[in-house]
């Protein structure tokens, strides 16, 4: 059996004990229309020539229905051609290797990462299936084995998402509507063999243990790739698209490249941030604010809060210069720098794999249209490249879709930006009720705490809205009839990532560049909606920054990471205890049916798709290039998360999700481009917080226009009350701002602006140059890729020449030599 098709029933001897007769009626009326739907559906199939084999579950309260299904050799051939399946004509010797071995072996050190896999996949010459020339293909006279198992799981899928049950005007087609109504309970192909563990051991077996005959694809996954031993090893990659496809393949290939070019960015981003500690205890500044006890009093927070002595923000300002010191600008270049050459060597790494995997041309040429399109398009169109009638759906149509939709993610980002606003005034509003407690600590703490509170809060906010909009943007995407399947996850993305760039964002972005910069001056202070401008804590908005850092990136992470442990497990376990734990019949028997592959999948979590799994490292990619000037470690923080994710999402995919139907790809799709976008993002947004955040670039002014020891720069930073404001309070104050005693700006500041402005263009032009340069010298194609393609095209004609295998054009590009 290929496939499995689940759907629950319910006795009539027990559908009527508690309900109403109304009820009754209505469940009545649905449970036939479910029923001929069914029975279309199934005859259709039938029809199709599917082999079916049916398996029936009884419980207390329900009766489980699990049908099996598989396609027989002609059904397989015919459709093996129309969506171009590729299979072996030739064995080739394996030449992969992963950048990081070939770099230790050029430099003669042992490579710790390398371990040998069972059952490793055989590499082929490849051509799409032409039934007329099956006698040339690898394998062609063991049916039961010629095509793969996912190739068999995909032809399957295509029968059933195309086969229609009612009326194609209502969109009655599908097996993907079947259960969205209900119809059915699940479908999904099966798994191989469950991975095993030795009798009354709870460890996995060893090496030396196994048989590379005995084990299925899905053990061999478990043992050298689920497994938490095998942390520091490589991924098996070929067998993760053996037996998951190119899409599932592509995910865990650019994660694990991602992690390991995380690790020279957490070795500099540690460096520097240890390079901070030590020039903590050496800062003038720092020593001046913790020795200064009463000669600096500051002007109240608020209009009912006390003067204050700097000297209290000692700790505080010391632990803003652990992230805020000359090391900064290094670190800034250094992390701009390392995102071009990571994105560009990617591009090399995915041409590679994309040729090793036969899936270099495979958008332009070879994917054909969503199932789901071909079901509901409204008419047909020949397509220009290949040439064959295919469904269409009017170009000014989508178009129009596509701007309705963009009004409500319009809608939906404002609603963000309105949360924003809310926290802000929390913070304002808790900074003021904790100044005017009477409690001390509540008083020296008040900013801080509503600072911290504030960040919680936006990040509760931040994972609510995004449970609604990605439901939202799922029907948006839907409702656009995309042709093909990149092409609608490239929206749904694209969708949805605007949006969670501006939900996650947003608060670190205000942080940076805004909070504290529209305040004002004693006696004259702005205010927004009635309440008196944020400014930055005592301690300056750096460290407030590299704080929203910590407790979102870090925050989102440790819940994400919860999540994915707990939640399918306990979702497995409820699951498996609906279906097992009120079985009626004979103990053996109730044993028996616990056994059956299918049943045993079915208690398996649905696979949902990448987006999550994708979303989640872009954005941990934006928090630590965007604002990294603010937190150096926010790198290490990721590769240790990212070390835990690989194994985590391994172990779901082998042993907790059902088995998804093997997609091709040809990359990661729009997330390069996001990715490219966030890194130039990233040069312009530390350009701008080293010059107008950090205290980096008043610190070199004073040294080169005053001391160079530093001494005296606390002052220098203080401007004193005006006299309007101190004849009103008798008292007179300082604050952080360069003007004179009548509130106005001083030349200072104009001179600094100018410095801050000219540093921004010459950051981000120097940065953007030798990006520039880099991305020249390294080829988005190695060359040894460009010469195997070249090879191909020659071998093609050849072939085409010689009249031996008639493969067509199309597939020159993934001949292989």
């Amino acid at each position: 059996a290929d496939f499995v098709l689940v759907w629950e029933t319910i006795p009539w001897e027990q559908s009527g004990q508690q309900d109403s007769h109304e009820n009754r009626g209505l469940q009545g009326r649905s449970a036939t229309i479910h029923k001929t739907w069914r029975k279309t559906f199934l005859d259709k199939l039938h029809a199709a020539g599917i082999h079916m084999e049916k398996h029936t579950t009884r419980m207390e309260k329900k009766v489980v229905h699990y049908l099996l299904l598989s396609a027989p050799w002609s059904v397989l051939c015919y459709y093996a051609e129309e969506l171009q399946l590729r299979v072996p004509l030739q064995v080739l010797p394996r030449q992969t290797s992963s950048w990081s071995a070939s770099v230790l072996q050029c430099l003669g050190i042992p490579n710790l990462m390398a371990q040998e896999v069972l059952n490793l996949p055989l590499d082929y010459y490849t051509c799409p299936f032409k039934a007329n020339k099956l006698r040339w293909f690898l394998g062609s006279d063991e049916q039961d084995t010629f095509f793969s198992t996912t190739q068999r799981h995909q032809i399957l899928y295509e029968i059933l998402a195309t086969t229609q049950y009612g009326c194609s005007r209502e969109q009655e087609v599908g097996v993907d509507r079947l259960l969205g109504e209900d119809v059915f309970t699940a479908a999904f192909p099966l798994h191989e063999a469950r991975p095993r563990r030795p009798p009354g051991s709870h460890r996995p077996p060893r090496p030396e243990e196994l048989a590379a005959g005995s084990l299925s694809q899905r053990q061999v996954l478990f043992q050298y790739w689920a497994n938490w031993g095998k942390w520091g090893k490589y991924q098996p990659l070929d067998h993760i698209r053996k037996y998951f496809g190119e899409k599932v393949a592509f995910y865990f290939a650019w994660l694990g490249f991602y992690t390991g070019w995380l690790l020279p960015a957490a070795v500099v981003g540690t460096v520097v941030f240890i390079a901070g500690i030590f020039l903590v205890f050496n800062d003038v500044p720092s020593q001046e604010i913790c020795g200064s006890e009463e000669q600096y009093w500051m002007c109240p927070l608020c209009k009912t809060c006390p003067y204050w002595q700097l000297s209290k923000i000692c700790s505080t300002f010391m632990v803003g210069r652990l992230f805020d010191h000359g090391g900064t600008i290094f670190f800034s270049i250094f992390m701009s720098l390392w995102a071009v050459l990571f994105l560009e060597f990617w591009k090399r790494t995915n041409a590679s794999l994309a040729h090793h995997w036969d899936c270099f041309d495979f958008e332009d040429i070879e994917e054909r249209p969503r199932p789901q399109f071909m079901a509901m398009a409204p008419m047909t169109i020949t397509n220009p490249i290949t040439g064959a009638e295919e469904p269409y759906f009017p170009r000014r149509r989508r178009l129009h879709r596509i701007l309705a939709g963009s009004m409500v993610i319009m809608m939906m980002i404002a609603m963000v930006v309105m949360f924003l606003v809310s926290i802000i005034l929390y913070r304002a509003v808790v900074a003021i009720l904790l100044s005017s407690s009477g409690y001390f600590w509540f008083a020296a703490s008040a900013s801080r705490i509503a600072s911290i509170t504030g960040s919680v809060v936006n990040l509760i906010f931040i994972l609510i809205l995004s449970k609604i909009y990605i439901s939202l943007a799922h029907f948006l995407t839907k409702w656009e009839m995309h042709r093909t399947q990149s092409k609608y996850e490239d929206a749904f993305t694209f969708k949805v990532f605007v949006f969670q760039f501006v939900n996650f964002y947003s608060s670190p972005i205000y942080i940076a560049f805004f909070k504290g910069k529209f305040i004002g001056y004693p006696g004259n202070y702005l205010s927004f909606l009635g309440v008196r401008s944020e400014e930055c804590s005592p301690g300056g908005c750096f460290i407030e920054l590299a704080q929203e850092l910590l407790v979102i990136m870090v925050g989102k992470q440790i819940i994400n990471n919860v999540q994915e442990v707990a939640i399918p497990k306990l979702k497995c376990w409820w699951h498996k205890h609906k279906l097992l734990s009120k079985k009626a019949g004979e103990e053996g028997e109730s044993v028996l049916v616990e056994q059956a592959p299918w049943v045993m999948d079915h208690q398996l979590l649905v696979f949902k798709g990448l987006f999550d799994e994708y979303l989640e490292m872009v954005l941990q990619f934006g928090f630590i290039t965007i604002f990294v000037a603010a937190c150096p470690l926010a790198p290490l923080f990721a590769l240790l998360n990212n070390w835990v994710e690989i194994r985590l999402d391994a172990q779901k995919f082998v042993c907790d999700y059902r088995r998804p139907v093997a997609e091709r790809a040809q990359g990661i799709g729009i997330w390069f481009s996001i990715l490219e976008a966030i890194t130039h993002l990233a040069v312009i947004s530390n350009a701008f917080l080293i010059a107008f955040t950090s205290d980096v670039l008043p610190r070199m002014y004073y040294e080169y226009v005053h001391d160079s020891s530093l001494r005296g720069y606390v002052n220098f930073t203080l401007a004193y009350a005006p006299r309007d404001f101190v004849l009103q309070s008798n008292t007179t104050c300082r604050y952080r701002a360069f003007r004179d005693r009548d509130g106005n700006l001083t030349v200072t500041y104009w001179q600094l602006l100018a410095i801050r402005l000219g540093f921004t263009i010459v950051f981000e032009h120097v940065v953007f140059f030798i990006g520039r340069v880099i991305a020249w010298l390294v080829p988005d194609i190695p060359e040894s890729v460009e010469v195997k393609v070249k090879r191909e095209q020659y071998l093609a004609k050849e072939a085409l020449a010689e009249n031996k295998v008639g493969c067509g054009s199309s597939s020159a590009s993934s001949f292989k030599p």
